[in-house]
């Protein structure tokens, strides 16, 4: 299973037969494998990793640390599903540190996330402090390089 979500991870849309092939089994036990891992909830979708700069150079990609208060019935689990809900918000993780939760966004513009943070985010009773980041320029992206130019691997040959 280690193996067959390693080459998932580096590309979802290799067929079961081509997988089969990389992993010394048939295309049918490949679909069951598959089939488990989403029974047992441990793929939970597939997804696109975009060049947002390439998709849309307007957007703005930004990543905003909350400092939090953890309620006392459900900890950072109510606030952290409100703040998922949100259709601007990419992801959402509790994290250790200086901060609690980190929210990526992706916004149509600087304007939009700004407001977002102020008017959603800030708002929210248990939100004690905010600090946004937005990203300038991606290089690498759930382990895909976004930009980087391709390597020429060939030799120079002098006369």
């Amino acid at each position: 299973m280690e193996k067959l979500i390693k080459l998932l991870r580096q590309n979802a849309r290799l067929s079961n037969e081509e997988l089969a092939v990389m992993l010394g089994v048939s295309a049918d036990e490949v679909k069951e494998m598959i089939a488990k891992l989403e029974a047992d909830g441990i793929i939970k979708g597939y997804s696109a990793i975009i060049d947002e700069s390439e998709y849309d150079p307007n957007s703005v990609f930004a990543m905003i640390e909350l400092g939090v208060t953890p309620q006392s019935q459900s900890g950072y689990e109510d606030i952290a599903r409100q703040i998922a809900s949100y259709d601007e918000v990419a992801s959402v993780r509790l994290m250790s540190g200086t901060y609690d939760i980190l929210v990526e966004v992706i916004g149509a513009n600087i304007r939009e996330v700004s407001h977002f943070v102020s008017q959603r985010l800030a708002t929210i009773d248990a939100v004690q402090s905010t600090a946004t980041h937005f990203v300038l320029k991606a290089y690498k992206d759930n382990g895909i390089i976004i930009d980087g130019e391709e390597k020429d691997e060939r030799s120079w040959i002098c006369p």
